[in-house]
């Protein structure tokens, strides 16, 4: 029953289920959670007539669809791979602007000596690595989820493989934020130096979301097939 004294409607109940369970981009999971809710709705709506009560009718259509756990891995292995293009598309934002940064950093330790320069040097020679790995297996990510997904299957370690990805590119981000940061202190055109500093922070904070998200898509689609065979 409802709080309201109502009896509970079974697809809202189904759904529900479903929107707890799953996990992934919001805009793709509302859309793949609306798609079946028309589906349910469709379906009772066919089996209710004159003589059938609506509650019977999605109680039918419920039972067609299937238990929402049996459901869970597919419509989840498919938020997964839609996550791991959402952090890749992410991590290949993110790349170019760590290139900015290096270049920044390189352009403001030419007017610094000591050991900031040195520390600045050696930085900015890892962002660049970072910036480089990162567009790589960003393009390898969105590659594999887009137009090759519909010939191919995606590899399974992709998703995993896409968060890792953007989790170093997220540290770097923070490294970055601190480098520039120091080079604020020191150099004489540091507003440039702040505002970089700052998108640098920002840059940070959205793609760590991002890869986290990845990652804890990715562990779910692992448990789901070893759930599966200890029930079996």
């Amino acid at each position: 029953m409802t709080a309201v004294g109502r009896p509970a409607d079974p697809i809202d109940d189904y759904v529900g289920t479903l929107t707890a369970a799953l996990h992934g981009p919001a805009r793709a999971k509302a859309r793949m959670i609306e798609e079946i809710r028309g589906g349910l709705v469709d379906t009772a709506a066919a089996h209710q007539g004159d003589a059938v009560p609506y509650a019977s009718a999605a109680r039918e259509a419920v039972r067609e669809f299937g238990a929402a756990e049996e459901l869970v891995p597919s419509c989840q292995r498919e938020l997964t791979i839609a996550q791991a293009r959402h952090t890749a598309r992410v991590v290949a934002l993110a790349a170019p602007f760590l290139v900015a940064c290096w270049y920044l950093a390189r352009t403001a330790d030419r007017a610094q000596a000591g050991e900031w320069s040195r520390t600045a040097q050696m930085l900015a020679v890892h962002l660049a690595g970072v910036a480089t790995v990162a567009a790589l297996l960003a393009a390898v990510g969105l590659a594999a989820t887009g137009h090759l997904a519909r010939r191919l299957p995606t590899p399974e370690g992709l998703p995993r493989a896409v968060a890792w990805a953007g989790t170093t590119t997220s540290i770097a981000m923070a490294v970055a934020t601190l480098m520039l940061a120091g080079a604020c202190l020191l150099a004489t055109d540091w507003p440039l130096l702040a505002f970089a500093g700052a998108l640098a922070a920002v840059s940070h904070a959205v793609v760590a979301a991002s890869a986290r998200a990845c990652r804890q898509c990715a562990r779910l689609v692992i448990a789901q097939p070893a759930e599966s065979r200890l029930r079996g």
